[in-house]
């Protein structure tokens, strides 16, 4: 008997590994030659499965294995798919000791013996198979503990061996689940899992099977459906009721085209990959025929088309989800209550009193969300109404936009006193009601913004803005933006910021300055819905200027009175100025949670208070206002008990820029540190937390030399610290007196607790590279990430003088990297260039740096070249 179970003989191998290896590749070549669509995919994918089957047979045959054993497909093979390079998921199911009368030898040890010589075999002809080995009893055991063993044996499809003993494994299977209990455990599931993808069917780098939207998200609904023996197919849960013909034809396209880009990003990768990673969107686009053009990415071309289906499927999930759960978890008697003779509560869902209600009435379609916003209780959406939704897209045509009924109904959404327009915001772009009335507004959902700044899409990044807006006006999120709070809360009819919000980037991809397109886009809103002059004045301007707030307080001097006065200009007068900030901070918020910094919050909130005493007349006022500072940094050394006028040595050789560039309280920070040191030749370093609540401050005060700021880019790159921004002086007895802003991780890490060695370790190494004579080292070019290595920013760099032609504005724009500002101190330095001003703005994964300059080498032109030259070379 025991020669019986000997693993298969090796000889038998070497045919079958190469007709595996030849099948599977004349699958993948013949699937690569067609047109991608997805019947193409369909045919791959099933015809890949039965290649394994057949395969997985003659192994089984080869092993022999004993009769009372029997192999199942479980898992997505077990559906009878096979991607090119998905797991295999088989389960051998043995029998028990004493159970089936041809259950063979009961020498289980001997068994396992030759079940392992069967799966050393699969591995052998290159069949990579996930496998598990059970008693039925033991599956039946495994999958009450299990919610995803559960859901793997529920789709177990027979293969060879033993059919009887299959058979009783799917009956005691189908008997032990409880359809209710494995619907909650699956639901619970996808939200931890959609959790895990950021709830967004828009991420960058999507996952086509995991993300929201995703292969899984259809996936389960056939499974909840399964398991409550509402049928398997999209037809069969139409049969029941569960899916109209409609809804079964867009879950059938949409799940075509997923898994058509599934099996092309597997071909194209070469191994089990299912994230859209920027690496490969462009490789897998150029196999469905896109072509770069002008306007777009071949990349983005795909990733619009993906969007959309993703979006399609996150809508049908939830109608259909809720549709099972009625019918599982007897939700559909839940008592309702009727809210106006359209509508009704059902358990705290909005629900629409018939399913014709909006062929009947089109101007509920409107109404739903103004009604949502208006009736307390209300979480979402029945499943009745979201069906109702769907299936009335058809009706939001040119006739319904123009309705004055539907234009009232949708001013009175942004209008709406007590608030909820986020989430009524969010309901009308995920049912694509919003991209329905608002077409313009339907040409950028789903589209990507490829610049390495946004990380949602277009249509997901203005809903994101319009949130940040709104909770401005909520007294509960008071603590996020004190300023901004404030502001709103004096600011009357905060519509006209919501109207802004929804248009500022609704023009984007087209070509052009997307912010004039938009301005043109929102003025034609407004005339359309009534709107006043003065209030489309205003959102015309918030519109079309929505980047210069961001722009100036990040790239120019906002000591410069000049610099303030010409904003002050452009802006008119205060209700602009406090609408574009609002605007500006919910924009900047609302690209990435790696954009906004508090540095960052600071300089648009001086630029907003500068700008706002300009607006009250207070431009003639500037030698009062330094008085002022000066007065309040006495103030502040008087505290810690310095003898008077202790501050005039350091004064007296500092000029008025100095003074108009810093605060009371840094001008009295440095005169406390450096009283006793100014005739020193020892580099004096100092450093502090930062009084923005972000990283630290560093004060550097030694003779001045050409190459003094490269040396302390260089230790700031070296010690891993960012600098954001740089306030560079020299004093008239020759010393430099630096201030750098700078942010690092570990500063945010050992806030708590050991942050003073943080700080003495600055402090020490910091004067100790400032000291060195050693010739500066080469920069690092460092690593560039994979996001920035598939969208590289073009370097660019731009000097120009500035209006009294007495210093000149170095512009950098590059991918950002380490090393970076180093290689830009360097050249500065190797042409004797002195810096007076550093901002550097890091935008996601690209720089924006500005640098105020001047030295005798700019007034020739060729020596401006070739610096320009030697800047894009150590940029590159």
């Amino acid at each position: 008997m025991a020669a019986v179970l000997d693993p298969a003989p090796a000889p038998a191998l070497p045919g079958l590994r190469a007709r595996f290896r030849d099948g599977k590749a004349a699958l993948i070549e013949h699937f690569r030659g067609q047109r991608p669509t997805a019947p193409a995919a369909a045919q791959l994918i099933r015809g890949l499965a039965r290649h394994v089957d057949a395969s997985l047979g003659q192994l089984w045959q080869h092993a022999l294995m004993p009769k009372g054993a029997a192999l199942v497909a479980v898992g997505g093979y077990g559906r009878g798919e096979l991607f090119p390079y998905s797991d295999v998921d088989v389960l051998v199911l043995l029998p028990t000791a004493h159970g089936q009368d041809d259950a063979g030898p009961h020498d289980h040890d001997a068994l396992r013996s030759t079940v392992s010589g069967f799966i050393t075999a699969c591995w052998d002809i290159g069949l990579e198979i996930g496998s598990s080995v059970r008693t039925v009893a033991e599956c039946v055991a495994e999958a009450e503990r299990d919610v995803t063993v559960q859901t793997a044996l529920l789709e177990a499809r027979f293969l060879c061996g033993s059919r009887r003993l299959f058979e009783d494994f799917r009956a005691r299977h189908a008997a032990a689940l409880d359809p209710a209990a494995f619907l909650r455990a699956k639901t619970l599931e996808m939200r931890q899992r959609h959790t895990k993808y950021e709830d967004t069917p828009y991420a960058l780098e999507p996952n086509c099977k995991e993300s929201p939207g995703g292969l899984r998200d259809l996936q389960v609904l056939i499974w909840a459906a399964r398991a409550a023996g509402l049928g398997k197919t999209w037809s069969a849960l139409a049969a029941q009721g569960l899916a109209t013909p409609f809804e079964v034809k867009q879950l059938q396209r949409n799940e075509g085209l997923l898994k058509l880009i599934r099996a092309r990003l597997h071909m194209v990768a070469g191994r089990r990959e299912d994230r859209l990673v920027f690496d490969l969107q462009t490789a897998v686009a150029e196999s469905f025929g896109y072509q770069a053009t002008r306007e777009r990415r071949a990349s983005e071309a795909l990733m619009h088309r993906y969007y959309w289906a993703a979006k399609a499927v996150t809508q049908l999930n939830l109608i259909l989800m809720l549709g099972i759960e009625e019918q599982v978890g007897g939700t559909g008697g839940a008592p309702m209550r009727p809210i106006n003779e359209k509508f009704l509560d059902r358990g705290g869902m909005l629900e629409v009193v018939s399913d014709d209600l909006y062929e009947r009435d089109r101007h509920a379609i409107l109404e739903t969300f103004l009604t949502y916003q208006q009736s307390v209780g209300i979480r979402g959406l029945s499943a009745r109404t979201l069906r109702a939704l769907y299936n009335a897209r058809g009706l939001m045509n040119a006739e319904f936009r123009r309705d004055p009924v539907n234009r009232r109904l949708f001013m009175q959404i942004l209008m709406h006193p007590g608030g909820g327009q986020t989430h009524a915001f969010r309901l009308l772009n995920q049912t694509s009601v919003l991209g329905r009335y608002l077409w313009v507004f339907r040409r950028i959902v789903g589209q990507m913004q490829h610049d390495l700044f946004h990380v949602y899409t277009v249509d997901q990044h203005i809903l994101m803005v319009l949130r940040n807006v709104r909770r401005f006006f909520i007294p509960e999120h008071a603590h996020e933006y004190p300023v901004c709070s404030q502001l709103a809360a004096q600011f009357e009819r905060p519509w006209v910021l919501y109207v802004a919000a929804l248009f500022h980037d609704v023009a984007k991809g087209r070509g052009g300055d997307h912010s004039q397109l938009g301005a043109a886009e929102v003025r034609r809103f407004c005339r359309d819905h009534g709107i006043g002059r003065d209030d489309t004045q205003l959102i015309e301007f918030l519109v079309k200027e929505h980047l210069t707030m961001s722009r100036i307080a990040q790239k120019e001097d906002l000591s410069d009175a000049e610099v303030i006065e010409a904003f002050a200009a452009r802006v008119h007068d205060t209700r602009r100025l406090t609408a574009l900030y609002l605007l500006t901070v919910a924009d900047i918020r609302g690209t990435s949670p790696k954009v906004w910094n508090a540095w960052k919050g600071k300089l648009l909130e001086d630029l907003y208070r500068s700008t706002l005493r300009a607006l009250g007349g207070e431009r003639t006022n500037a030698h009062a206002e330094l008085e002022a500072r000066k007065q309040e940094a006495r103030k502040v050394l008087n505290l810690y008990s310095l003898p008077t006028g202790v501050e005039q040595p350091l004064w007296a050789t500092l000029e008025i820029s100095y003074f108009a560039r810093h605060d009371a309280a840094d001008i009295a920070w440095h005169a406390r540190a450096l009283y006793s040191h100014l005739k020193t030749r020892t580099p004096i370093v100092r450093a502090r937390l930062s009084s923005i609540g972000e990283g630290l401050q560093v004060l550097v005060y030694a003779p001045d030399q050409p190459d003094l700021f490269a040396r302390i880019c260089g230790y700031f790159d070296t010690a891993n610290f960012s600098i954001l921004d740089a306030k560079i002086h020299t004093t008239t007895s020759g010393y430099a007196l630096d201030t750098f802003q700078a942010i690092s991780p570990q500063v945010d890490q050992r806030l708590d607790t050991s942050y003073r060695d943080l700080i003495s370790l600055v402090e020490h190494q910091l004067a100790q590279a400032v000291a060195s004579n050693a010739p500066l080292p080469e920069p690092n070019r460092g690593r560039l990430s994979r996001r920035v290595r598939s969208f590289p920013v073009t370097p660019r760099v731009l000097l120009r003088p500035d209006e009294r032609a007495q210093r000149w504005l170095l512009s950098v724009s590059a991918s950002d990297r380490s090393g970076l500002l180093y290689a830009i101190a360097r050249v500065l330095a190797r042409h004797h260039l002195n810096l007076q001003l550093a901002k550097v703005s890091t935008l996601g994964e690209r720089v924006e740096d500005t640098f105020l300059i001047d030295g005798a080498p700019l007034q020739r032109n060729r020596q401006q070249l070739q610096i320009e030259s030697e800047l894009l070379d150590a940029i590159a």
